[in-house]
C-alpha cells in the first residue's frame, strides 16, 4: 500500500526521543519529512509560516515552558492551526491527562511503549493512518 509523504512536526524536548522517532521512520523506510521543535515556543514560531504547515503534529505532553495541553489550547484558538491533526506522543498513561487532551481537541493519544519494537509498530500504524487521511492544506 503506497503511503503519501507526510510533513511531520515533532514537538519534543528530549533529544533521545527525537532520535528514536527518526530511527523508527528510517527503519520503516517511510520517506516522511520530519521538522523538529524543542518546545512549544519554537513550534509556534515554525507554525507562523502558514505556507509550510505540517500534515500532522506529534506533541509531547511534558515539556518545559508550555506543556502539551497548553500548546494544544493555543493551537485550537488559531483560525488555521486549529485544524492541524495533533497527536500526543507521550509516556503518560494518566487518565486525567488523556481526558484533558481529548477535551482540548487532540486527534490521537499514543502512549510510548517501553520496547523499541512496539514503539516502531505504533509509529508505523500512526503514520500509515495519517497518510491515508484527507488532510488540510492551508
Amino acid at each position: 500500500m503506497g503511503t503519501r509523504k507526510l510533513r511531520i512536526l515533532l514537538v519534543e524536548d528530549d533529544a533521545i526521543e527525537v532520535m528514536k522517532l527518526k530511527r523508527a521512520i528510517a527503519k520503516l523506510e517511510m520517506n516522511h519529512e520530519l521538522i523538529e521543535a524543542k518546545n512549544g515556543e519554537e513550534a509556534l514560531e515554525i507554525l507562523k509560516d502558514h505556507s509550510v504547515l505540517p500534515d500532522v503534529l506529534f506533541l509531547d505532553l511534558n515539556m518545559p515552558k508550555i506543556n502539551g495541553i497548553e500548546f494544544l489550547k493555543i493551537l485550537k484558538k488559531d483560525e488555521i492551526l486549529r485544524f492541524l491533526p495533533t497527536v500526543m506522543l507521550t509516556t503518560s498513561s494518566n487518565r486525567k491527562d488523556i481526558l484533558a487532551c481529548y477535551d482540548t481537541g487532540v486527534a490521537g493519544y499514543i502512549i510510548k511503549p517501553l520496547k523499541y519494537d512496539h514503539y516502531v509498530e505504533k509509529i508505523k500504524s500512526a503514520l500509515e493512518y495519517w497518510s491515508m487521511n484527507a488532510l488540510i492544506k492551508a
